[in-house]
C-alpha cells in the first residue's frame, strides 16, 4: 500500500524542488496528480476484476514492479511532459492496491480481526507519506530530489521481490464468475460517491499542503516536507484506531463523523496564515479525520461484498477516491496560481462538507432499512 502511492506523496513534499529545479508550473504540479490518478481511476474497476482472478501474490508482484519502474522515470524526467508520463504509469499500481490487499485479507484473516487488520494495512499508505515527507525529503536535500526518488525506486523493486518469494502462491483461477455490470448499485454506489469527494480534498491537501507552507507560511523545504509527514504518521494512527472501530453497526456512521472532522481541518488550514501554529493543528486533522475515513470505507466494502466480488467492489469504490484525486488538484491549483490558497482551503472544506453529507444520508437510510434485508 505504501508504494502503491508513494509517488503522490513525493510529487507533494519535493513540490518546491519540482518547481524551482525542473521548472515545473504550479498549475502542471497538480495536473501530475490528475493524470496518475485519473487512469487509476479508469484502470480499477478493471483491475479489481484482475485480481479476482489472478489472485493476491501476482497482483501484488506486479504492483510492486510496475511502482518501481515509475518512479524510476519519474526520477529520469527530463521536463514536465516526461514527468506526467511517468505519473500516468503510476496509476496501476494504484489500481490493483486496494483489490489485491483486500482479497487477501478476506482470504487469510478471521473475520472477527479483518477490521483491524484492514486499518494496519491502509495504514501503508501513510507510511508512505511519512517516507516521502521526512527520510526521502531529507535525502533529496542530500543528493538532490532525483536521487531520492530514484531510491524509493530501489526499495520498491526489493520489496517485489520479497513478495515474490514470501507470500503463498495463489490458489488456482476460479471460472469465470457470470457476466455483471461494472457500474457500482447500493451501498458500493454510495461509498463510491462518498470516495469522490473525499479524494478530491485528501488529493489537494497532499499535493499543495508544503507548496503552501513554504510560499504563504515561509516555511523552508525540509520543514514544509514535514508537514506531509506529520499527515502521515496521524493518518497511521488513525486508520488503525477508527478501522478497528467499525463494527457492523456501528461502522455505517463513521464516514460521515470522520468527513465532518475533516471539514474543521481544511478551515484550520485557511486560518493558518494569521496563526501560523495552526498549520500543525490542521495536518494532523487531516490525517486522523479526512484520511482514516478512506480506510474506514474499504471496512465497510469488506463487510458487505458478495463472494466473489471482493475485488471488483473494492476496485469500484477505489475508482471514486481516484476520480476525486485527479480531479481536486488542478481546481486547487488555478486558485493557488493566483495567490488565494484561502479560497483553495475553504473549497477543500466545501468537498468534506459534501462528503459527510453523501454518507450521513447513506446511514441514514442504512438504519431505516428492515433488519432482514440483505445489504445491497
Amino acid at each position: 500500500m505504501a508504494f502503491s502511492m508513494v509517488q503522490l506523496f513525493l510529487l507533494g513534499a519535493l513540490g518546491p524542488r519540482l518547481v524551482d529545479e525542473l521548472g515545473v508550473p504550479v498549475t502542471v504540479l497538480g495536473l501530475t496528480t490528475t493524470i496518475g490518478f485519473g487512469s487509476a481511476a479508469v484502470l480499477s474497476p478493471f483491475g479489481g476484476r484482475l485480481v479476482d482472478r489472478i489472485g493476491p501474490r501476482r497482483s501484488l508482484v506486479a504492483l510492486l514492479s510496475v511502482s518501481a519502474l515509475a518512479l524510476a522515470l519519474i526520477g529520469a524526467a527530463p521536463g514536465p511532459g516526461f514527468l506526467l508520463a511517468a505519473v500516468a504509469l503510476g496509476g496501476l499500481p494504484q489500481a490493483l492496491a486496494n483489490p489485491a490487499t483486500n482479497q487477501a485479507i478476506l482470504a487469510a484473516v478471521a473475520p472477527a480481526r479483518r477490521g483491524a487488520v484492514t486499518g494496519m494495512k491502509q495504514s501503508g499508505v501513510q507510511w508512505g507519506a511519512f517516507a516521502a515527507g521526512l527520510p526521502l525529503a531529507a535525502l533529496a536535500g542530500a543528493v538532490g530530489w532525483r536521487g531520492a526518488v530514484w531510491t524509493a525506486s530501489a526499495a520498491a523493486l526489493l520489496a517485489a521481490v520479497w513478495a515474490r518469494g514470501a507470500l503463498p502462491a495463489d490458489p488456482p483461477a476460479p471460472p469465470p464468475p457470470p457476466r455483471s455490470s461494472p457500474s457500482p448499485r447500493g451501498a458500493v454506489a454510495r461509498l463510491a460517491v462518498f470516495s469522490v469527494f473525499l479524494g478530491c480534498g485528501i488529493a489537494s491537501i497532499n499535493t499543495y499542503v508544503a507548496l503552501f507552507g513554504a510560499r504563504e507560511l515561509g516555511m523552508g523545504p525540509g520543514a514544509a516536507a514535514a508537514l506531509v509527514a506529520v499527515l502521515g504518521v496521524a493518518g497511521i494512527a488513525g486508520r488503525i484506531g477508527w478501522s478497528k472501530a467499525a463494527r457492523p453497526g456501528r461502522a455505517e456512521w463513521l464516514p460521515g463523523g470522520l468527513a465532518a472532522g475533516a471539514v474543521v481541518a481544511a478551515v484550520l488550514l485557511a486560518a493558518a496564515p494569521h496563526l501560523r501554529p495552526l498549520v500543525w493543528v490542521a495536518a494532523v486533522a487531516v490525517g486522523v479525520f479526512a484520511v482514516s475515513a478512506n480506510a474506514v470505507s474499504m471496512v465497510l466494502v469488506m463487510q458487505r461484498a458478495a463472494p466473489g466480488r471482493a475485488g471488483q467492489d473494492s476496485g469500484l469504490v477505489a475508482a471514486g477516491f481516484f476520480t476525486g484525486f485527479a480531479v481536486g488538484p488542478p481546481l486547487f491549483g488555478l486558485l493557488a496560481q493566483a495567490d488565494r490558497y484561502a479560497a483553495g482551503w475553504l473549497l477543500v472544506a466545501a468537498e468534506f462538507a459534501a462528503a459527510c453529507a453523501v454518507a450521513t444520508t447513506w446511514a441514514a437510510g442504512e438504519r431505516r432499512r428492515p433488519a432482514t434485508k440483505a445489504p445491497a
